[in-house]
């Protein structure tokens, strides 16, 4: 059993950017990010991407001023803008919250990755930088929580290796409906393989011509459990 006799409360995460291969993840400034993430939201399937989320797509530029306005103070939820670093232009927002520094434990959530980087390696690494992050600072603990009907979202968690720890019934009302929520969670004992894991899936030599994966993610995570 780990001694935490000397355990200490863990530092905040800071307001600063989180630099990839891919993606660039900058604390949301609506000045700086507004315009591109609007853009982002506002794509053709919007409906179905925010069918999970709390909010609704906005309705116009002026409605996602105001939320944009609400969400850059916000602490906790702590947003980030995802950068494509390829187009240089906002692709989503995700972010750090329900942070718990006396006990180490934090989550990502408000997840919204557009089409440019969503299910492309650049999403996967928009991930991992948090998860990256969140353990260099000492987190013991890293969630990814969702709502039980949404499959694509408890997919997503098993290929990043996250482990399911059950379901909490009737935990939330969302957007007018029942909310059972599906718990996942890595632990700090498990970062040093799944670290090693991502940084093999994303290196460029795991993506041939056509920008291919040659191995999936969950290859490397067997390989290096």
């Amino acid at each position: 059993m780990t001694d935490l006799k000397d355990w200490t409360p863990r530092p905040l995460p800071a307001r600063e950017p989180l630099e990839g291969r891919y993606v660039r993840l900058e604390p949301l400034d609506a000045a700086k990010h507004g315009d591109g993430l609007y853009e982002a939201s506002s794509v053709a399937d919007a409906g179905d991407r925010f069918r999970f989320l709390f909010e609704n797509p906005a309705e116009d530029r002026e409605a996602f001023a105001a939320w944009l306005e609400k969400v850059e103070a916000s602490k906790d939820p702590l947003f980030f803008a995802v950068i494509d670093k390829a187009s240089g232009k906002v692709a989503g927002r995700q972010t750090l919250m329900r942070i718990d520094p006396a006990f180490g434990v934090i989550e990502i959530g408000n997840i919204y990755w557009g089409p440019l980087i969503s299910r492309k390696p650049a999403a996967t690494e928009a991930q991992f930088l948090f998860m990256k992050y969140a353990f260099e600072l000492g987190y013991r603990r890293y969630e990814w929580k969702c709502n039980n009907a949404n499959e694509p979202s408890k997919r997503a968690a098993e290929r990043f290796g996250f482990k399911f720890e059950g379901i909490f019934r009737q935990h939330m009302v969302q957007k007018g409906k029942n909310r059972d929520t599906a718990w996942y969670s890595v632990i700090d004992g498990e970062w040093p393989a799944l670290k090693a894991a991502y940084e093999a899936w994303l290196s460029p030599d795991n993506f041939d011509a056509d920008g291919k994966q040659i191995k999936r993610l969950e290859e490397f995570r067997v390989v290096s459990a």
